[in-house]
């Protein structure tokens, strides 16, 4: 690790590119605001003790292996491809996407490549040199620089690349044949920097907000009425995160119950409810959830 004094500050890089939008609406989402103009790579943060600059996800995972960046945000599938020694800290779940191989349709022998000599084009050389080893196939690598799914058929066989919904492999005639991984943005940090107690606790602060916004995503605040003798029927129905929050009604009418529910199964959880008994269902959006 380089050099560092025990007084600067910890160092984030943040993501240029098409992962950015959602890093910075998570960041302000915990409460932390960045300051910067049109061209500004050095972004001042809100949040004390926090430097920030902006990066390419591929150099953010390089800074962070020497040591120059203590935590930065970078895609799963590029830590594979550049091998670098980082530690995972949190899955944001953003910008998830899949590392595919695919071809064109009429290249394909019932679905499969051809049992021949090919041309695979990717911007992931490590990992596809593993695909090809790993499907014993012949071929030679052509390393691209962006729109790799523009290659074939003319310039190359098959193509190794991430999509996240498919549309642009198919608006280019490509069929996957391969799934190679899965990947989403992720915060990162550098080894080193855990093993340094004031840069940990640094990291542990960063790191508890912004699981708070994500759990919080996930989840809405749902309360409910109900009479006395319904109570526990739909105590039984929601999928709380410890125990439902439940307060009296004005004269001992009945209780109000509160509970933060996961957002995916609401509309079932609604149906038991009125069936149960339950009325005036209110749902509330969050903003951070911190155990």
């Amino acid at each position: 690790m380089l050099t560092r004094s025990a007084e600067d500050p910890l160092r984030l890089a943040l993501p240029k590119g098409r992962m950015q939008e959602g890093v910075l609406a998570l960041l302000a989402d915990a409460g932390i605001r960045l300051r910067r103009g049109l061209r500004d790579y050095r972004p001042i943060v809100s949040l004390p003790g926090l430097e920030a600059k902006v990066l390419k996800p591929q150099n953010i995972l390089e800074m962070l292996d020497i040591g120059s960046r203590d935590v930065g945000f970078a895609g799963a599938d590029w830590v594979e491809e550049l091998g670098v020694e980082v530690v995972e800290l949190l899955d944001t779940g953003l910008d998830p996407v899949r590392l595919v191989a695919a071809a064109p349709s009429d290249l394909l022998v019932e679905g499969r490549l051809p049992p021949r000599s090919l041309v695979i084009a990717s911007e992931y050389e490590r990992l596809t040199r593993r695909w090809i080893e790993s499907r014993g196939l012949t071929a030679r690598l052509v390393r691209s620089y962006g729109a790799t799914e523009v290659f074939p058929p003319e310039d190359a066989d098959c193509i190794v690349d991430n999509t996240a919904t498919g549309s642009t492999l198919r608006a280019n005639g490509l069929q996957v044949v391969d799934e190679i991984m899965t990947s989403s943005t992720r915060l990162y940090a550098h080894p080193g920097t855990l093993e340094d107690s004031a840069r940990r606790a640094g990291v542990e602060q960063l790191v508890t907000l912004l699981r708070s916004v994500l759990d919080a995503r996930r989840r809405v605040m749902l309360e409910v009425n109900v009479s006395p003798d319904r109570l526990e029927a739909v105590i039984r129905i929601l999928p709380c995160m410890r125990e439902p929050t439940i307060a009296p009604l004005h004269g001992d009418s009945g209780y109000a119950v509160k509970a933060a529910v996961p957002r995916e199964r609401l509309p079932r959880v609604i149906t038991e409810l009125k069936e149960s008994g339950g009325t005036d269902i209110v749902v509330t959006a969050l903003s951070q959830i911190v155990p």
